[in-house]
């Protein structure tokens, strides 16, 4: 349905094309537009000219007639056509009649909105008055900028249109989202907007309920689960601008072993200089670009506050790119991923106060071993679906391991202590790649691309990974929490020598170690990001100790905030379960340290790591 081009009715009057899951989108006359995502035996309807709130309610619905009042006898042909069809596949219809209270006058400098006064009414059968008080029961839990809705139940209008042979519920709903010049308040209308489709779906669910002598559907499911194609789109729109540049790559120093020769050759007086690559990309005209993608043409609030969240992310990266090395770089980093809160960093200073790194006896690996590692795991992976194409490369300009997108990249100068190996490819292949490509097998590229904010929760799942594996070993969460306590001190305005020395003096790190983590803390100009991998951890820890699962994390890169958003998604049909579930979680000595989780204080049991 999202490819498929509407056609005029007005030129084929006495045929409605339905797809053969009972998808159909028309228009007919001069302005009129039928929508139905799917066989539903419901249908919004709104007559009107403008952007009122029933209009906005009724086209980011599953299922919609809007048309002007001069296209009258047409919708109402239209609408006997679509309703003869629908009780055809169900046996009963619902019209929902959207109309929009005429706008309260509010003065500027009035404190409160309008009432909010939702008006429900309904036809006389069981299954309408079902619906109008499940409506009128959603209603009163709208609340909007702080003023929550009264519901009030009256008598049924004449309808715009006529149609026989159907249940009606009328609604109308109050334009206080009207400023007192006439225009609108952006976000209040998407509130309201969002609350009453929440609203009307309640009544849908109880209508069909009651209609089909059955349990009611989850009202979530009768939302759209097809994409139009002005959403994919805009969504395609966004990942190629988010793929136009490597963000990571773009901040990171190419130059790492260079300066840390040069700052233990200077005594650890002086600051190193790194250097950065080229930038591959102009960012304001980026976000030119960014910003001509017009996401008001969607019909899916849902999807359109998503994207926008994106959207928003991607401006704050390229504002840190057009900033890199400048004094403006560090608070741009924090608006993105924000300060220290006191809470971690007291956890940072406990952790660095009483777990004791050990040097390990243990083997190394060099780039071409773990490189191999890397490949045979990913061939597990792909043994399971060729969709996992991971690209492994050894690279001379990178630190570590780092992944980006579907590459995972090995610093050719690599040397990995045999005991941290399966541990680094659980966080980098089995959390960080795997969400790459489930996140590609979902119908959205943003769910690879990652959604607003999946930062935090994908590291804190990475270093979970580590701790699965019983690879998170003291010196990795002594160095974990040594991130935090840099940043912390970059952040309030410390100095690189300062940290560096801090690292050392005041929290016993090896030069090298003090180097490393104050290098991460200070590239580009100041980079806030690496105090998430400890906070995330903890909050992931807390959250499975809470018995809540991990599985809604695994389908793409989303955050925790996301949550509802996903079972909204799932519930609709537009994300599927991953195609992908991380091979540790199936060992038997990572489901018993999961499995203890719910026992005793986990941190005190961090504190004693061995």
């Amino acid at each position: 349905m999202s490819g498929r081009p509407s056609r005029n009715v007005a030129n084929d009057p006495g045929e409605l094309r339905f797809g053969p899951h009972g998808e159909l989108r028309e228009t007919f006359a001069t302005g009129g537009r039928i929508h139905i995502d799917r066989w539903l035996p419901f249908l919004l309807l709104h007559r009107g000219d403008g952007e009122t709130i029933g209009r906005r309610v009724a086209v980011n619905s599953a299922a919609y007639l809007v048309w002007p009042p001069e296209d009258d006898d047409e919708a109402a042909s239209a609408l006997q056509l679509v309703v003869d069809r629908l009780r055809q596949e169900f046996g009963f219809v619902l019209l929902v009649e959207l109309t929009d209270t005429p706008a309260q006058p509010k003065r500027e400098d009035s404190p409160t909105l309008p009432a909010l006064e939702i008006d429900i009414s309904a036809s006389d059968g069981k299954a309408a008055q079902a619906a109008a008080e499940a409506m009128a029961k959603a209603a009163h839990n709208v609340e909007v900028d702080s003023h929550r809705a009264e519901a009030r139940l009256c008598a049924l209008p004449r309808p715009a249109i006529y149609a026989s042979g159907v249940e009606r519920l009328a609604v109308a709903v109050p334009q206080i989202h009207r400023t007192p010049d006439g225009g609108v308040y952006p976000q209040l209308t998407h509130e309201l907007v969002a609350q009453m489709i929440d609203c009307i779906l309640c009544a849908a669910a109880a209508f069909i309920g009651q209609s089909s002598n059955a349990p009611p559907p989850h009202s979530r499911s009768l939302g759209r689960s097809a994409f139009i194609a002005a959403a994919l789109n805009a969504d395609k729109k966004l990942d190629a601008l988010a793929r136009s540049y490597d963000f990571l790559l773009s901040i990171s120093p190419i130059n790492t072993a260079e300066a840390r020769q040069f700052f233990f050759d200077g005594g650890e007086q002086q600051a190193p200089e790194f250097r950065y690559r080229p930038l591959t990309v102009d960012p304001d005209s980026v976000k030119r670009d960014l910003y001509a993608i017009d996401l008001s043409l969607l019909e899916d609030l849902l999807l359109e506050s998503l994207l926008c969240q994106k959207r928003r992310e991607i401006d704050m990266q390229l504002t840190m790119l057009a900033t890199r090395n400048t004094a403006s770089f560090r608070p741009a980093s924090m608006l993105l991923y924000g300060a220290v809160t006191d809470e971690l960093l007291a956890y940072a200073r406990t952790i660095l106060g009483k777990v004791k790194g050990k040097r390990t006896s243990a083997g190394r690996h060099d780039a071409a071993q773990v490189a191999a590692a890397a490949r045979e795991l990913v061939g597990r992976y792909r043994s399971i679906d060729e969709r996992f194409q991971a690209r492994i490369e050894v690279r001379d300009d990178v630190s570590g391991l780092l992944v980006s997108g579907d590459r995972l990249m090995i610093s050719s100068d690599s040397s990995i202590s045999a005991n941290r190996l399966d541990p680094l490819l659980a966080h980098e292949v089995s959390v960080h790649l795997l969400t790459y490509f489930n996140g590609a097998a979902q119908g959205l590229t943003i769910f690879r691309t990652g959604l607003a904010g999946y930062e935090g929760v994908q590291e804190g799942l990475g270093v979970f990974a580590e701790w699965a594996v019983g690879g998170l070993t003291p010196a990795r969460l002594r160095l974990l929490a040594g991130r935090v306590v840099a940043v912390d001190a970059m952040i309030r305005g410390a100095s690189f020598v300062d940290v560096y020395r801090s690292l050392c003096a005041d929290y016993g790190f090896g030069r090298n170690g003090a180097f490393d983590i104050t290098a991460r803390v200070f590239r580009s100009g100041g980079l806030a990001k690496d105090a998430i991998y400890l906070e995330g951890f903890l909050a992931v820890t807390d959250r499975v100790a809470s018995g809540a699962s991990l599985d809604p994390f695994w389908l793409g890169k989303i955050a925790p905030e996301h949550l509802e958003a996903v079972e909204e998604l799932l519930q609709r049909g537009l994300l599927h379960p991953p195609v992908f579930v991380p091979e540790f979680l199936a060992r038997e000595d990572a489901k018993m340290r999961i499995a203890s989780l719910g026992g005793e204080d986990f941190f005190d049991r961090l504190l004693e790591l061995e």
